[in-house]
């Protein structure tokens, strides 16, 4: 942007012709500043951004069985049907955790705070 605003002042203001290769050469060692300090900024920015595409946006997140997983079944996560691999199994309407992506097959776990909790039978 420093060098863009240089190369307009020199083409429309008159400017003596070697303050305007000055101005040019000041303009590119600023730009190449300005590139650097953005560059760093923009790396600090990702690494706190989380990540919103792609399988590592995937795990985390919840999906709910619409095929029963034991181990190989379908889960509904954000409106796409998905092939899930549970270990534990899961049954239709169960909430699952997805902990990892292997080709196009979610490996889930059931979601232990989604689960149904069992009541202790009466004495």
């Amino acid at each position: 942007m420093i060098l863009l605003v240089a190369i307009v002042l020199v083409v429309f203001v008159p400017i003596a012709l070697p303050w305007s290769i000055v101005v040019i050469i000041v303009a590119c060692i600023l730009e190449i500043g300005e590139v650097t300090v953005l560059r760093r900024w923009a790396k600090r920015l990702d690494r706190k951004t989380a990540r919103t595409t792609g399988t590592e946006a995937m795990v985390g997140e919840r999906g709910e069985v619409v095929e029963p997983c034991h181990p190989i079944g379908m889960v509904h996560l954000r409106g796409e049907l998905w092939r899930a691999r549970c270990e534990g199994g899961a049954d239709t309407g169960q909430t699952v955790e997805v902990e990892s992506v292997d080709g196009l097959t979610l490996i889930v776990a059931r979601d232990p705070a989604m689960s149904p909790r069992t009541v202790p039978a009466a004495r």
